[in-house]
């Protein structure tokens, strides 16, 4: 039998003390950092001159057609690098004076790409399982919008050197039918329910309302300068057309094809996106190199957000989590984030009141442990 040296004891004690500290810096709550809603998070390297640009159904892929190199680069956005890039027809992007958002559309099902090819009169489907090309269809002159329908039979076509709108069936990659619109159709959406194609025409100033059914316009709404992007809310409602000529974005009400509303944006907007709850809309603001976000409920302009040179493309991921914007100017493509976060991290917890509390206990209790054990003989 034998008491335990003095120094043994202390040095048992401090260790014992650090380790009672530690785990009160455990139990602390942390600090927490937040990821601002409407930042860009990511830009993504691309081809030469990027305008058009959609989303993969599931979420996993972003196509971009890239105007100068007559490709189509495929980005993952898990990762948000390209990792596939495929090759399509001449000038896959319409020129600035006819439109840069909407010459590239995906399938519901995400099987194919449709990429209009503006320096011929062609549009190339790419098979989205090899990145291959996998059928060319004639159209009109300059082709520079497409849209799909929500059912995928049909690939809606605006033509801007021939003022038509070229209808694709899609299981035969065929054109079953040719609209005539007014001068230079650029932008076209179609309705969620595919019973209407809103296509803009920047030479007139107007937007083309398709009947699908019947392949007839039904309706002309005045809208403003030189509309080249157009976008339909997730419940049909309304028609988002980007006006690039005067700086605004018109509002439609699809119920009565009239302009219900116009919001000024950055300067020369041409692409327009919704998200998929339909709360906020996108809009590329080519000169401004800027993307503002519109209100949907009150019409207003909730944020401006700096990207890219000469933005133009805009498409939402199907979860709403992330808006990919193409930069014509700067051969790049922003990924913004739309959503808050907010994540812990590993920083001294800030209640520095309640820290000095827990380290006079802990350090009470070993010291007082200490007095009890030295007064006690321990048996080897």
């Amino acid at each position: 039998m034998k008491y335990v040296n003095a120094k043994t004891l202390r040095v048992g004690c401090i260790f014992l003390a650090i380790f009672f500290l530690l785990c009160a810096f455990a139990l602390l709550p942390q600090s927490v950092h937040a990821t601002s809603a409407n930042t860009v998070t990511a830009t993504v390297a691309v081809g030469s001159e990027p305008g058009g640009v959609a989303v993969t159904s599931n979420g996993a892929y972003v196509y971009v057609a890239n105007y100068e190199l007559n490709t189509a680069s495929v980005i993952n956005t898990a990762t948000n690098t390209v990792t596939a890039t495929a090759t399509v027809g001449s000038k896959p992007t319409g020129s600035l004076c006819t439109v840069l958002s909407s010459d590239l559309a995906l399938t519901p099902n995400g099987e194919y790409a449709y990429v209009t090819n503006s320096g011929g009169t062609t549009v190339s489907v790419i098979s989205t399982s090899t990145n291959t090309l996998a059928a060319t269809v004639t159209v009109g002159t300059e082709p520079v919008g497409v849209a799909v329908t929500p059912n995928g039979a049909y690939a809606y076509v605006t033509n801007y050197g021939s003022k038509t709108v070229s209808v694709i069936n899609t299981s035969t990659n065929t054109v079953t039918a040719t609209v005539t619109v007014q001068d230079e159709p650029g932008g076209v959406a179609v309705t969620p329910n595919g019973a209407y194609a809103y296509v803009a025409n920047l030479g007139s100033n107007s937007v083309s309302v398709i009947n699908t059914a019947t392949n007839t316009v039904t309706a002309t709404v005045p809208v403003g300068g030189y509309p080249a992007g157009v976008a339909v809310t997730p419940n049909g409602s309304y028609a988002y057309v980007a006006n690039s000529g005067n700086n605004s974005v018109s509002v439609i009400s699809t119920a009565t094809n009239t302009v219900t509303a116009t919001v000024t944006v950055g300067i020369i907007p041409v692409g327009v996106a919704l998200t998929p709850n339909g709360e906020y809309a996108y809009v590329a603001n080519y000169v401004s190199n800027t993307t503002s976000v519109i209100n949907t409920a009150t019409n207003t302009v909730t944020a401006t957000i700096t990207v890219g040179g000469e933005p133009t493309g805009v498409a939402a991921t199907p979860n709403g989590a992330y808006v990919y914007v193409t930069n014509f100017g700067s051969n790049s493509v922003s990924v913004i984030s739309t959503a808050t976060t907010a994540s812990p991290t590993p920083t001294i917890p800030e209640f520095p009141a309640q820290l000095l509390i827990i380290t006079l206990v802990v350090f009470m209790i070993t010291g007082l442990s200490a007095v009890i054990i030295a007064r006690k003989r321990i048996m080897h």
